[in-house]
């Protein structure tokens, strides 16, 4: 018997074994010697101790059970996925059964099924929050975790930013811990995957700065695309009686080329989304998104009866400033408008760019004209301090007109057309002034 690659089991009625043959030492890293007398379940994965009591509990009552399957933790840490076929002697009073280790099988397995879960997601969340928790609770379902967390470097200036990260054991109002930041660090810089255990730390190593030495269980991946490394899974185990191995990184490692296609597919469908709606210049809404908002505002105005303001603006003798000075400092005085004018407003409110240097602001839930003429004022106010770019000290000049929903319309494009109409009349009567729109203008 201790020949076969299978193991045979014989337990008593207490679940104690009493007899294993020498196949078990290969597949649950103990020897015979150390198995009998202990009892079977301690050996079992604690997630699949109900499942297998209940089974057990069956064969006792002299019902054969072929291919069942469960999960034991070995000597070592690691996770074995075992296939048994029991049967129970009630002569003999003893359980015996046949171990079929099935691990391999599981892993490949469980690697087709985690990429095609991933891309399944990838096709259904709305967002890369929704992407994230996805694929959090398919890794789960795969490895024991305590710790998910996905790292993104900022492309601007290669920070770190942490989009989805999720500890049960972390305090609550920590974003993230040093440890992670740190290890996320070291695998996108290095771009190389990361298996930390206390069998894996060396005494030379950089990570013996990290806080938490006693809980040594880390695994992490770098996400990769287009021979770049952007980002970094990394997750963590606070089990004591199991070790990430390197059949675990593996399993993270053939995944994250998923993971790294479906963010990045998704971040640039959430780039083409925002460049559609925005202005390539000052990042403000454009007129499509505007208008949008537009019509949910005013429907919300409608049913709360509240009342929405449009300011339509407009910078007087901008083109002097390209004509002077060129298109680049015209630029730069854009963004640098388009910066005071979201300083001027709520949060809930709208600051878009309509036209070359026309704004419009929508001001919503406001109770009377006099909070859009404040606005107004505050708005002026500003734009005539003065604005140092490229070595060049310029003022600005705004024309301001002001249109109120319900009282000058009811309808979204004549709201917009009436500001306009107001700006226009401002301008006319010389500027670097406010005007309320009038059903009938003079």
């Amino acid at each position: 018997m201790d020949l076969l690659l299978d193991a045979i089991c014989v337990v008593d009625a207490q679940g104690r074994f009493v007899y294993v043959s020498g196949a078990c030492e290969r597949i649950f890293g103990y020897t015979c010697e150390e198995l009998v007398g202990t009892s079977m379940m301690e050996l079992v994965y604690p997630d699949d101790r109900e499942m297998t009591l209940a089974t057990a509990r069956e064969v006792m009552l002299g019902r054969q059970k072929n291919h069942f399957e469960n999960r034991y933790v070995r000597k070592d840490g690691q996770i074995v996925h075992i296939m048994w076929s029991a049967s129970w002697s009630e002569e003999e009073q003893l359980r015996v059964a046949v171990a079929h280790d099935v691990t391999e099988r599981k892993h490949t397995e469980a690697m087709q099924a985690a990429v095609y879960a991933i891309s399944e997601a990838a096709n259904s969340s709305e967002d890369l929050a929704a992407l994230f928790l996805l694929i959090h609770q398919i890794i789960a379902r795969l490895v024991p975790l305590s710790l998910f967390s996905v790292a993104l470097r900022e492309q601007t200036d290669g920070s770190l930013n942490f989009p989805y990260y999720a500890d049960q054991h972390g305090p609550q109002d920590a974003r993230e811990s040093a440890d992670a930041r740190t290890l996320c660090a070291e695998i996108i810089g290095s771009s190389e995957p990361l298996l930390l255990t206390t069998d894996t730390l060396s005494n030379d190593s950089d990570l013996l700065t990290l806080t938490d030495q006693t809980s040594l269980n880390w695994l992490g991946v770098p996400l990769i695309a287009a021979q770049s490394t952007f980002g970094a899974l990394l997750i963590h185990s606070h089990a004591i009686n199991q070790r990430y191995t390197a059949k675990e990184l593996e399993l993270l490692q053939y995944i994250s080329i998923q993971i790294a296609s479906a963010v990045q597919r998704m971040q640039m469908q959430a780039r083409l989304q925002f460049l559609s709606h925005h202005d390539h210049l000052t990042g403000l809404p454009n007129r499509t998104l505007l208008f949008d908002r537009m019509e949910r505002a005013l429907a919300r105005a409608r049913r709360d009866k509240t009342k929405v303001s449009l300011l339509y603006l407009d910078l007087d003798k901008f083109k002097q400033v390209n004509d002077s000075y060129g298109h680049g400092v015209g630029d730069l005085l854009l963004q640098a408008v388009a910066d005071r004018l979201r300083h001027c407003v709520r949060e809930v409110d709208t600051v878009s760019r309509v036209g070359g240097d026309e704004f419009v602001i929508m001001l919503e839930d406001i109770q009377q004209l006099d909070h859009a003429l404040q606005v107004a004022e505050k708005i002026r106010e500003q734009l005539n301090l003065p604005f140092q770019l490229a070595e060049h000290n310029l003022r600005m000049i705004p024309s301001i007109g002001i249109a109120l929903f319900p009282e000058h319309t009811n309808e979204q494009n004549e709201l917009l057309n009436l500001a306009d109409r107001a700006m226009y009349y401002a301008k006319q009567a010389g500027g670097n002034r406010s005007q309320v729109a009038t059903l009938k203008p003079a």
